[in-house]
Protein backbone atom coordinates (compact mmCIF):
# COMPACT_ATOMS: atom_id res chain seq x y z
CA UNK A 1 0.00 0.00 0.00
CA UNK A 2 1.38 3.37 -0.87
CA UNK A 3 2.22 6.13 1.65
CA UNK A 4 -0.73 8.33 -0.02
CA UNK A 5 -3.55 5.76 0.15
CA UNK A 6 -2.25 5.17 3.95
CA UNK A 7 -2.58 9.08 4.55
CA UNK A 8 -5.90 8.71 3.05
CA UNK A 9 -7.10 5.76 4.73
CA UNK A 10 -6.77 7.24 8.54
CA UNK A 11 -6.41 6.07 11.83
CA UNK A 12 -10.30 4.58 12.13
CA UNK A 13 -10.00 2.92 8.88
CA UNK A 14 -6.53 1.77 9.69
CA UNK A 15 -7.94 0.12 12.89
CA UNK A 16 -11.10 -1.24 10.76
CA UNK A 17 -9.23 -2.78 8.23
CA UNK A 18 -7.05 -4.20 11.30
CA UNK A 19 -9.74 -6.10 13.19
CA UNK A 20 -11.49 -6.76 10.08
CA UNK A 21 -8.06 -9.23 9.42
CA UNK A 22 -9.02 -11.23 12.71
CA UNK A 23 -12.11 -12.58 10.68
CA UNK A 24 -12.74 -15.04 7.90
CA UNK A 25 -12.53 -13.49 4.82
CA UNK A 26 -16.02 -14.88 3.42
CA UNK A 27 -17.47 -13.13 6.81
CA UNK A 28 -15.50 -9.73 6.02
CA UNK A 29 -16.04 -9.15 2.31
CA UNK A 30 -20.06 -9.69 3.74
CA UNK A 31 -19.89 -7.64 6.22
CA UNK A 32 -18.07 -5.14 3.91
CA UNK A 33 -20.78 -5.36 1.05
CA UNK A 34 -23.98 -5.12 3.96
CA UNK A 35 -22.06 -2.15 5.32
CA UNK A 36 -21.90 -0.63 1.11
CA UNK A 37 -25.49 -1.12 0.75
CA UNK A 38 -26.65 0.58 3.90
CA UNK A 39 -24.86 4.02 2.92
CA UNK A 40 -26.97 6.84 1.56
CA UNK A 41 -26.19 8.16 -1.77
CA UNK A 42 -23.85 11.22 -2.41
CA UNK A 43 -25.55 12.03 -5.61
CA UNK A 44 -27.09 15.40 -6.57
CA UNK A 45 -30.57 15.54 -7.43
CA UNK A 46 -30.50 16.93 -11.11
CA UNK A 47 -33.57 18.80 -10.85
CA UNK A 48 -31.64 20.94 -8.17
CA UNK A 49 -31.56 23.96 -9.92
CA UNK A 50 -32.27 27.64 -8.18
CA UNK A 51 -34.79 29.32 -10.28
CA UNK A 52 -33.83 31.88 -13.05
CA UNK A 53 -33.01 35.12 -11.79
CA UNK A 54 -35.71 38.08 -12.76
CA UNK A 55 -34.03 41.10 -11.03
CA UNK A 56 -32.89 43.69 -13.43
CA UNK A 57 -29.41 45.09 -11.22
CA UNK A 58 -26.63 44.37 -9.86
CA UNK A 59 -26.57 42.42 -6.49
CA UNK A 60 -24.09 40.42 -3.70
CA UNK A 61 -24.68 36.74 -3.88
CA UNK A 62 -23.55 34.69 -1.06
CA UNK A 63 -22.65 31.54 -1.24
CA UNK A 64 -21.86 29.14 1.68
CA UNK A 65 -19.59 26.08 0.64
CA UNK A 66 -18.70 23.08 3.14
CA UNK A 67 -16.22 20.35 2.44
CA UNK A 68 -17.12 17.34 3.61
CA UNK A 69 -15.17 13.94 3.51
CA UNK A 70 -17.68 11.28 3.91
CA UNK A 71 -18.33 7.56 2.50
CA UNK A 72 -20.74 6.61 0.28
CA UNK A 73 -21.81 4.44 -2.32
CA UNK A 74 -19.80 4.71 -5.62
CA UNK A 75 -21.29 1.14 -6.72
CA UNK A 76 -24.22 -1.22 -5.92
CA UNK A 77 -22.52 -2.62 -2.99
CA UNK A 78 -19.04 -0.61 -3.10
CA UNK A 79 -18.33 2.50 -1.20
CA UNK A 80 -16.22 5.17 -1.51
CA UNK A 81 -14.76 7.72 0.70
CA UNK A 82 -15.63 10.86 -0.99
CA UNK A 83 -14.49 14.38 -0.72
CA UNK A 84 -17.67 16.76 -1.27
CA UNK A 85 -19.01 20.30 -1.15
CA UNK A 86 -21.90 20.49 0.67
CA UNK A 87 -22.00 16.46 1.19
CA UNK A 88 -23.14 15.98 -2.52
CA UNK A 89 -21.67 15.08 -5.99
CA UNK A 90 -21.86 17.49 -8.01
CA UNK A 91 -21.80 20.54 -4.99
CA UNK A 92 -24.32 22.59 -5.17
CA UNK A 93 -25.52 24.93 -8.32
CA UNK A 94 -24.57 28.47 -8.08
CA UNK A 95 -26.61 31.52 -10.19
CA UNK A 96 -25.43 34.79 -9.95
CA UNK A 97 -25.74 37.49 -12.85
CA UNK A 98 -23.59 39.55 -15.08
CA UNK A 99 -21.85 42.19 -12.91
CA UNK A 100 -23.14 40.11 -9.42
CA UNK A 101 -20.55 40.64 -6.45
CA UNK A 102 -20.04 36.95 -5.51
CA UNK A 103 -18.89 36.54 -1.83
CA UNK A 104 -17.60 32.84 -1.31
CA UNK A 105 -17.11 31.19 2.36
CA UNK A 106 -15.82 28.10 2.39
CA UNK A 107 -16.00 26.09 5.74
CA UNK A 108 -13.76 23.02 5.73
CA UNK A 109 -15.40 20.21 8.32
CA UNK A 110 -13.62 19.34 11.70
CA UNK A 111 -13.52 15.48 11.17
CA UNK A 112 -11.75 16.20 7.67
CA UNK A 113 -8.74 14.62 7.09
CA UNK A 114 -7.27 17.29 4.12
CA UNK A 115 -6.51 20.80 3.86
CA UNK A 116 -9.31 22.01 0.70
CA UNK A 117 -10.23 25.07 -1.51
CA UNK A 118 -12.27 26.18 -3.94
CA UNK A 119 -11.34 27.61 -7.59
CA UNK A 120 -13.79 29.01 -9.29
CA UNK A 121 -14.10 29.50 -13.28
CA UNK A 122 -15.78 32.38 -13.44
CA UNK A 123 -13.59 34.71 -11.36
CA UNK A 124 -11.00 36.94 -12.49
CA UNK A 125 -8.23 36.68 -9.95
CA UNK A 126 -5.23 34.81 -8.73
CA UNK A 127 -6.09 30.83 -8.78
CA UNK A 128 -9.58 31.68 -9.15
CA UNK A 129 -10.40 31.97 -5.48
CA UNK A 130 -8.07 28.99 -4.68
CA UNK A 131 -4.60 30.78 -3.16
CA UNK A 132 -7.39 32.00 -0.64
CA UNK A 133 -9.16 29.54 0.35
CA UNK A 134 -6.58 26.96 1.24
CA UNK A 135 -8.34 25.95 4.30
CA UNK A 136 -7.59 23.27 6.86
CA UNK A 137 -9.98 21.15 8.69
CA UNK A 138 -12.16 22.75 11.16
CA UNK A 139 -11.30 26.59 9.69
CA UNK A 140 -13.08 28.57 7.39
CA UNK A 141 -12.39 31.23 4.48
CA UNK A 142 -13.69 33.77 2.48
CA UNK A 143 -13.30 35.76 -0.77
CA UNK A 144 -15.15 37.75 -3.02
CA UNK A 145 -15.04 38.32 -6.96
CA UNK A 146 -17.13 40.12 -9.35
CA UNK A 147 -18.91 37.96 -11.87
CA UNK A 148 -17.95 39.95 -14.98
CA UNK A 149 -18.68 37.61 -18.11
CA UNK A 150 -21.54 35.47 -18.93
CA UNK A 151 -21.39 31.98 -19.25
CA UNK A 152 -21.74 28.41 -17.56
CA UNK A 153 -18.35 28.02 -15.80
CA UNK A 154 -16.61 25.05 -13.37
CA UNK A 155 -15.97 24.99 -10.06
CA UNK A 156 -13.58 22.68 -8.37
CA UNK A 157 -10.79 22.11 -5.61
CA UNK A 158 -7.86 23.04 -6.38
CA UNK A 159 -5.50 21.67 -3.41
CA UNK A 160 -2.64 19.33 -3.98
CA UNK A 161 -2.87 16.69 -5.99
CA UNK A 162 -5.76 18.91 -7.15
CA UNK A 163 -6.76 15.88 -9.95
CA UNK A 164 -7.02 13.61 -6.48
CA UNK A 165 -9.48 15.93 -5.09
CA UNK A 166 -11.57 16.37 -8.13
CA UNK A 167 -11.91 12.60 -8.66
CA UNK A 168 -13.03 12.20 -4.88
CA UNK A 169 -15.96 14.34 -5.95
CA UNK A 170 -15.17 18.29 -5.86
CA UNK A 171 -17.01 19.55 -8.47
CA UNK A 172 -19.71 21.68 -9.62
CA UNK A 173 -20.98 24.76 -11.40
CA UNK A 174 -22.05 28.14 -11.51
CA UNK A 175 -24.25 29.49 -13.77
CA UNK A 176 -23.11 33.32 -14.25
CA UNK A 177 -26.80 34.45 -16.44
CA UNK A 178 -26.10 37.20 -18.91
CA UNK A 179 -28.18 40.90 -18.61
CA UNK A 180 -31.89 40.24 -19.64
CA UNK A 181 -31.30 35.99 -18.05
CA UNK A 182 -31.95 33.40 -20.81
CA UNK A 183 -34.75 32.59 -23.21
CA UNK A 184 -37.33 30.67 -20.76
CA UNK A 185 -37.56 26.72 -20.85
CA UNK A 186 -40.05 24.62 -18.80
CA UNK A 187 -37.36 22.52 -16.43
CA UNK A 188 -33.45 22.85 -15.98
CA UNK A 189 -31.14 20.28 -15.34
CA UNK A 190 -27.74 19.52 -13.99
CA UNK A 191 -25.33 16.94 -14.78
CA UNK A 192 -21.62 16.64 -14.53
CA UNK A 193 -19.69 13.76 -15.43
CA UNK A 194 -16.29 12.42 -13.45
CA UNK A 195 -14.01 9.89 -13.37
CA UNK A 196 -12.95 7.84 -9.85
CA UNK A 197 -9.71 5.83 -9.66
CA UNK A 198 -10.39 2.64 -7.46
CA UNK A 199 -7.84 -0.07 -6.31
CA UNK A 200 -10.95 -1.89 -6.39
CA UNK A 201 -11.92 -3.54 -9.54
CA UNK A 202 -14.95 -2.33 -11.67
CA UNK A 203 -18.37 -3.39 -9.82
CA UNK A 204 -16.18 -5.33 -7.23
CA UNK A 205 -17.93 -4.75 -3.67
CA UNK A 206 -16.30 -3.35 -0.60
CA UNK A 207 -14.77 0.09 0.64
CA UNK A 208 -13.18 1.30 -2.28
CA UNK A 209 -9.87 3.43 -1.86
CA UNK A 210 -7.90 5.45 -4.59
CA UNK A 211 -5.48 3.94 -6.59
CA UNK A 212 -2.98 6.61 -7.62
CA UNK A 213 -0.99 4.84 -10.00
CA UNK A 214 -4.73 4.53 -11.52
CA UNK A 215 -4.96 8.08 -11.62
CA UNK A 216 -1.42 9.04 -12.55
CA UNK A 217 -1.84 6.74 -15.24
CA UNK A 218 -5.19 8.29 -16.24
CA UNK A 219 -7.23 4.93 -16.23
CA UNK A 220 -10.54 5.16 -14.14
CA UNK A 221 -12.18 2.15 -12.59
CA UNK A 222 -15.66 4.14 -12.29
CA UNK A 223 -17.02 7.02 -15.25
CA UNK A 224 -19.71 8.61 -13.30
CA UNK A 225 -23.25 11.33 -14.08
CA UNK A 226 -23.61 12.98 -10.83
CA UNK A 227 -21.18 10.87 -8.50
CA UNK A 228 -22.50 7.48 -8.34
CA UNK A 229 -23.35 4.44 -10.41
CA UNK A 230 -27.13 4.79 -11.90
CA UNK A 231 -27.87 7.42 -10.33
CA UNK A 232 -29.87 9.44 -12.56
CA UNK A 233 -31.53 5.59 -14.06
CA UNK A 234 -34.40 3.64 -13.37
CA UNK A 235 -36.83 5.49 -10.29
CA UNK A 236 -34.43 8.43 -10.12
CA UNK A 237 -34.97 9.21 -13.95
CA UNK A 238 -34.73 12.85 -15.00
CA UNK A 239 -38.64 12.92 -15.75
CA UNK A 240 -40.22 15.05 -18.77
CA UNK A 241 -43.19 15.55 -20.54
CA UNK A 242 -43.68 15.63 -24.43
CA UNK A 243 -43.91 18.75 -26.10
CA UNK A 244 -41.73 20.78 -22.72
CA UNK A 245 -38.41 22.55 -23.50
CA UNK A 246 -35.65 21.26 -21.23
CA UNK A 247 -32.23 22.97 -20.92
CA UNK A 248 -29.35 20.97 -19.15
CA UNK A 249 -26.53 22.79 -18.17
CA UNK A 250 -23.51 19.88 -17.83
CA UNK A 251 -19.94 19.97 -17.17
CA UNK A 252 -17.08 17.58 -16.98
CA UNK A 253 -15.64 17.68 -13.45
CA UNK A 254 -12.93 14.93 -14.81
CA UNK A 255 -10.42 15.46 -13.60
CA UNK A 256 -8.67 13.61 -16.77
CA UNK A 257 -11.04 12.63 -19.46
CA UNK A 258 -12.98 14.48 -22.55
CA UNK A 259 -16.67 13.71 -22.76
CA UNK A 260 -18.83 13.39 -26.08
CA UNK A 261 -22.36 14.45 -24.62
CA UNK A 262 -24.91 12.58 -26.42
CA UNK A 263 -28.58 11.93 -26.05
CA UNK A 264 -30.03 8.72 -27.63
CA UNK A 265 -32.63 9.74 -30.01
CA UNK A 266 -32.70 12.88 -29.48
CA UNK A 267 -31.37 16.71 -31.15
CA UNK A 268 -30.50 19.23 -29.15
CA UNK A 269 -32.21 22.38 -30.18
CA UNK A 270 -29.40 24.82 -29.26
CA UNK A 271 -26.34 24.39 -27.87
CA UNK A 272 -24.18 27.28 -26.45
CA UNK A 273 -20.98 26.05 -27.15
CA UNK A 274 -17.64 25.94 -24.90
CA UNK A 275 -20.54 27.51 -22.32
CA UNK A 276 -20.46 30.68 -23.94
CA UNK A 277 -24.06 32.62 -23.35
CA UNK A 278 -22.98 35.67 -25.45
CA UNK A 279 -21.97 34.06 -28.68
CA UNK A 280 -24.56 32.72 -30.99
CA UNK A 281 -26.08 29.11 -30.06
CA UNK A 282 -25.60 26.43 -32.49
CA UNK A 283 -28.69 24.89 -34.13
CA UNK A 284 -29.42 20.75 -34.15
CA UNK A 285 -26.72 19.32 -32.86
CA UNK A 286 -26.10 15.24 -32.07
CA UNK A 287 -23.01 15.25 -29.49
CA UNK A 288 -21.01 18.41 -28.26
CA UNK A 289 -17.84 18.12 -27.08
CA UNK A 290 -16.98 18.96 -23.75
CA UNK A 291 -13.45 19.35 -22.39
CA UNK A 292 -12.21 18.39 -18.23
CA UNK A 293 -13.26 21.25 -16.52
CA UNK A 294 -15.55 22.35 -19.20
CA UNK A 295 -19.15 23.25 -19.47
CA UNK A 296 -22.55 23.49 -21.65
CA UNK A 297 -25.97 24.01 -22.03
CA UNK A 298 -28.17 22.63 -24.50
CA UNK A 299 -31.95 23.04 -25.21
CA UNK A 300 -34.07 20.71 -26.26
CA UNK A 301 -37.58 18.95 -26.92
CA UNK A 302 -39.15 15.77 -26.43
CA UNK A 303 -41.95 15.06 -29.65
CA UNK A 304 -42.24 11.52 -28.70
CA UNK A 305 -42.92 9.74 -24.91
CA UNK A 306 -39.98 6.91 -23.84
CA UNK A 307 -37.25 6.19 -21.85
CA UNK A 308 -33.49 8.48 -23.58
CA UNK A 309 -30.22 7.77 -22.53
CA UNK A 310 -27.61 10.10 -21.86
CA UNK A 311 -24.22 8.64 -22.98
CA UNK A 312 -20.73 9.92 -23.44
CA UNK A 313 -20.38 8.75 -26.91
CA UNK A 314 -16.77 7.24 -25.83
CA UNK A 315 -19.40 3.94 -25.52
CA UNK A 316 -17.36 1.88 -23.91
CA UNK A 317 -17.48 3.93 -20.70
CA UNK A 318 -21.27 2.86 -20.49
CA UNK A 319 -20.03 -0.21 -19.40
CA UNK A 320 -17.82 1.68 -16.26
CA UNK A 321 -21.18 3.37 -15.40
CA UNK A 322 -21.71 5.95 -16.98
CA UNK A 323 -25.45 6.41 -18.14
CA UNK A 324 -28.46 8.05 -17.43
CA UNK A 325 -32.15 8.48 -18.00
CA UNK A 326 -34.32 10.88 -19.02
CA UNK A 327 -38.28 9.58 -18.65
CA UNK A 328 -40.40 11.06 -20.59
CA UNK A 329 -44.73 10.96 -20.60
CA UNK A 330 -46.88 12.07 -23.04
CA UNK A 331 -48.97 11.02 -26.34
CA UNK A 332 -47.32 8.86 -29.16
CA UNK A 333 -47.04 10.69 -32.63
CA UNK A 334 -46.39 8.02 -35.08
CA UNK A 335 -45.61 10.17 -37.53
CA UNK A 336 -42.34 11.16 -36.42
CA UNK A 337 -41.72 7.92 -34.32
CA UNK A 338 -43.04 4.13 -34.95
CA UNK A 339 -42.39 1.00 -34.00
CA UNK A 340 -44.72 -1.02 -35.59
CA UNK A 341 -45.67 -2.51 -32.51
CA UNK A 342 -42.22 -3.75 -31.34
CA UNK A 343 -41.06 -3.73 -28.25
CA UNK A 344 -37.96 -1.24 -27.16
CA UNK A 345 -35.96 -2.70 -25.04
CA UNK A 346 -32.44 -1.47 -25.96
CA UNK A 347 -30.67 0.56 -23.55
CA UNK A 348 -28.18 2.42 -26.46
CA UNK A 349 -28.34 2.13 -30.19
Amino acid sequence: MSRFKQALIGTASAMALIAGLSLGAGTAAAEEAQHADALASIALDPAAVPAPITRDHAAVVKVELETIEREALLADGTSFRFWTFNGTVPGPFVRARAGDTVEVTLKNAEDSMMFHSVDFHSVTGPGGGAVATQTEPGHETRFSFKAMKPGIYVYHCATPMVADHIQAGMYGLILVEPEGGLPAVDREIYVMQGEVYTELAYGQKGEAFTDYEKLLDEKPEYYVFNGTVGAITGDNAIEARVGETMRIYFGVGGPNKTSSFHVIGEIFDKVYTHGSLTSPASEDVQTVTVAPGGATVVDLTFDVPGRYIIVDHALSRMERGLVAQIAVEGPADSTIFDTYGAELSMAGH
